[in-house]
């Protein structure tokens, strides 16, 4: 199956594949039900077309057939899951290695000033442990609130964009069906899936917004932890040690992976960039 829509079966596949895509064997007449149910409990979809459909997503290997009954197959769960991830931006790897790096960071950054104050005559922490305690969970607690906000509400304004011109590209597609029936059901079929898609988009980007808060705050409070509860120096060796292999396997093998850049190259542009973000941080704390 093409990722290009030029037709009403092409619409009609995508859906399929969207409610198919957990995997579960469905009855066909609950998928007509799903379809009505895109189209506003309007039976705007016929059951031959369905079938039509199926029948299609069949041949090309997509789905099996086993009486009434439709499931994906291997090939069909993989393209499924790449129009999910194109329609409601999914990718939670994202926000974990995010939520990693950032937490990370911050905590680097408390623990290398804490370090610092004591080799100097200016102690910013005092010698009370809990400011540092307070220092730490407050500075997390706002790279954390960050980190929620930007995915939230800037996720929620990039999709929406994405999807606006993606809904523009098919509407443009299937404007050249020549059957007039045909396109006006693919143009409103495109309309009220792109809808539903809006609802689901601002709860995939709800779910990234906690998972990158949650996990920037775990990440930067356990370094912190260990640097508190240990004897010195090995707080400070173990500290480094977990910051390096978080905010340095997790990222380069993320990155690396993603952009097809070699790990080496990755790697470097990663140690530089937490390099100089460390030292302006630490520089500018202990003005």
């Amino acid at each position: 199956m093409s990722f290009e829509i030029q037709e009403l079966p092409d619409v009609i596949r995508i859906i399929l594949l969207l409610y198919l895509s957990k995997g579960n064997a469905v009855t066909k007449a609950e998928l007509k039900r799903r379809l009505d149910k895109v189209c506003s409990s309007l039976a705007c979809i016929e059951m031959s077309e369905l079938d039509k459909a199926l029948t299609e997503m069949a041949a090309e290997g997509l789905i099996i057939i086993t009486g009434d009954s439709v499931q994906l197959t291997e090939q069909g769960l993989k393209l499924g899951k790449e129009w999910k991830s194109l329609l409601l931006k999914k990718e939670p790897i994202m926000e974990v290695v995010a939520g990693l790096v950032d937490g990370s960071i911050t905590g680097l950054v408390v623990i290398l000033s804490a370090f610092v104050s004591t080799l100097t005559a200016r102690n910013i922490f005092g010698s009370d442990p809990r400011a540092l305690i307070f220092t730490a969970f407050l500075t997390l607690t706002a790279v954390a609130i960050t980190n929620f906000s930007s995915f939230f509400l800037g996720g929620i304004t990039e999709d929406l964009a994405d999807i606006l011109t993606l809904q523009n590209l098919m509407n443009f597609s299937l404007s050249d069906i020549p059957d007039k029936t045909e396109r006006a059901k693919s143009l409103m079929l495109v309309k009220k899936l792109f809808l539903l898609l809006d609802k689901e988009i601002h709860s995939a980007n709800l779910y990234a917004a906690v998972t990158v808060s949650i996990t920037t705050f775990i990440a930067g409070i356990i370094p912190i932890a260990a640097f508190l509860l240990l004897p010195n120096p090995i707080n400070l060796v173990v500290s480094l040690a977990v910051v390096g292999a978080v905010s340095g396997i997790f990222l380069v093998r993320y990155r690396s992976k993603k952009t097809r850049v070699h790990w080496k190259i990755t790697l470097l542009e990663t140690l530089a960039i937490v390099a100089l973000a460390t030292v302006a941080s630490v520089l500018l704390n202990l003005i």
